[in-house]
């Protein structure tokens, strides 16, 4: 692991704000889906897709006993003969419903198209979440948002105070997301053994699935 990425990890274990803020971040996503069973779904930004978050997720769904944590990768294109989990389009975003949830993670700005379907999946029930960049309007339709300033999906290269990149956020997100989840007795360990975790899925590219 480089330098940067030992010195952000460092930081979180000196207890930053960001700490905090990943977890309630986290805290909230976890209740969204864990009571309902509904789904969630996962878009980015037309230029950023969220693969690592998704694997991530993945793994923090089967690893914490949370099985709802599992998302369904929404994609703004879908090319012919992708496999099911990977042909997702945007429309599945304009269907959600009560008792589902949204969580748009991107570092930049989503276009209008993106916009209005979230505003329908709000209207029509859904939790919407976001992560990253975002923007007013997008902010706006959220009922949780964890913003990450000047996010351009590098870890260090946000040029805030405390040098947290998107990548390093979304990162601290799904290990938090999976932190004392119920029937699994190993969600129960500290953070400080989690973040062991997040260390080496930092240098690890996704599983296969995704």
């Amino acid at each position: 692991m480089d330098a940067v990425r030992v010195a952000l990890l460092r930081e979180v274990l000196a207890g930053t704000e960001w700490l905090a803020a990943t977890r309630q971040f986290a805290g909230s996503l976890r209740t969204s889906v864990a009571p309902h069973g509904g789904g969630l779904l996962l878009v980015g930004s037309e230029s950023y897709e969220p693969w690592h978050l998704a694997a991530h997720l993945d793994d923090e769904a089967a690893w914490s006993g949370l099985p709802e944590l599992s998302p369904t990768l929404v994609r703004h294109r879908v090319r012919p003969g992708e496999p099911p989990h990977l042909a997702v389009g945007l429309g599945r975003i304009e269907a959600a419903r009560r008792g589902e949830t949204l969580l748009v993670a991107a570092p930049d700005t989503p276009g209008e198209g993106l916009l209005e379907r979230v505003h329908d999946a709000r209207r029509g029930g859904a939790t919407v979440l976001t992560l990253g960049g975002g923007g007013r309007e997008l902010h706006a339709l959220a009922h949780e948002a964890l913003e990450v300033p000047e996010a351009d999906g590098t870890v260090g290269d946000t040029g805030d105070a405390d040098g947290i990149g998107f990548d390093t956020v979304q990162h601290l997100v799904s290990a938090a997301a999976g932190e004392n989840s119920l029937p699994s007795p190993r969600s129960r360990r500290p953070f400080r053994d989690r973040l062991s975790r997040i260390a080496e899925q930092l240098l690890t590219p996704p599983p296969a699935r995704w």
